[in-house]
């Protein structure tokens, strides 16, 4: 019988029931402290029927931040939020990952610790605005990290790793897309280090690769996926060479045979277009489970299952519209139309307030 979207899988440790993941959508609604709220585990919840949720980025430490009213994975009381997320998806038979993220240039002194200034592999200010309590304001220019303070950011993501497992989480995520501190290091327009960490290939991959390895001795390799975006615009990124960097990537994450390789196959965002690239080389290139993501619907996504382009396909917008996507594709029902005005921030309008099939 051919695969499509509703045979069950497993992604290393993680057995789904379906194919359909629900991905990281950011939505601006924690707690004070970055606590999650009761309110998030119920929009969690009602989307327990994918095969694998992906939680919203989440900040690794009070540096990670860039935008208002996020969760983050490194204070008790954050760890005490999520347990009721994690408990109240497990509750309905859903599996959930946590997205490990640290937004490096992306960010903005009024959202840091003491007005710090934002921190990047080199010091290039992003065009564009960041989203702050007081408004939208002007990028600053980041501060380029020094060498030796690598090993703390790794120890960071070590950290929000075990913070996500003892919050019950079925794994982790390392956020290396859209334009943030991981892609920062992996793309030439945004890393210009003439250290072991700038220049080639391997070196602007190397910082990647010792977070991969230090989530992956802490959570075990088979809870660990990673997300990548080659050629997403998004936050200001470019790069000379996207094929030759991503094929590198795909085929150095071997040898941590991870659960999963999750990459947003274009741009995302309105970061204007994206670079022609050849997906299917790079996912040839990669030996474990593949999930695609970008502009799916329910046609394309049984068609990438059914050529093993991909294992799992995630969808974004029709999960924050479509709690009960997976019985609104299995039943071919209409889908809501997602309300992109209550995307960001809020209360539980364009939340948790959409109707399912069955009201």
């Amino acid at each position: 019988m051919a695969l499509d979207l509703f045979s069950p899988t497993t992604l290393g440790a993680i057995s789904l029931k379906n194919r359909i993941v629900m991905a990281p959508l950011t939505r601006n609604r924690a707690g004070e402290g970055g606590v999650p709220q009761d309110l998030n585990a119920t929009y969690y919840s009602q989307r327990a029927s994918a095969g694998l949720i992906v939680t919203e980025a989440t900040p690794i430490s009070p540096m990670g931040h860039g935008y208002p009213a996020l969760p983050g994975i490194y204070t008790d009381a954050q760890v005490a939020g999520w347990r009721k997320v994690t408990d109240a998806v497990h509750a309905k038979g859903g599996k959930i990952v946590l997205q490990l993220w640290h937004v490096g240039r992306i960010s903005h002194p009024s959202l840091l610790p003491n007005n710090a200034q934002p921190v990047a592999p080199s010091a290039i200010k992003p065009a564009g605005q960041a989203f702050t309590y007081q408004g939208l304001v002007d990028y600053v220019e980041p501060r380029a990290l020094d060498a030796s303070e690598l090993p703390g950011i790794v120890a960071d993501f070590v950290h929000a790793t075990q913070c996500a497992l003892t919050a019950g989480f079925d794994g982790v995520e390392i956020h290396a897309a859209n334009g943030y501190l991981l892609d920062q290091f992996l793309r030439d327009g945004t890393n210009k280090r003439t250290d072991n960490y700038g220049g080639s290939i391997e070196n602007r991959a190397r910082f990647l690769l010792e977070v991969t390895k230090a989530v992956v001795d802490t959570a075990g390799s088979d809870k660990v996926g990673i997300r990548i975006s080659p050629v997403n615009p998004f936050n200001d990124m470019q790069d000379g060479n996207p094929q030759a960097l991503f094929n590198y990537v795909a085929n150095a994450l071997n040898q941590f045979n991870l659960a999963y390789l999750h990459a947003v196959e274009g741009g995302i965002h309105g970061g204007g277009d994206s670079e022609p690239f050849n997906f299917d080389e790079m996912r040839k290139l990669f030996k474990g489970s593949y999930m695609a993501n970008l502009a799916y619907d329910k046609a394309r996504g049984n068609e990438a299952i059914a050529s093993g382009h991909a294992n799992v396909i995630a969808y974004g917008v029709p999960y924050i519209g479509n709690p009960d996507l997976v019985e609104r594709y299995k039943t071919n029902a209409v889908l809501n139309q997602a309300d992109d005005a209550t995307f960001y921030g809020g209360s539980e309008k364009g939340y948790t307030d959409y109707p399912f099939l069955n009201q």
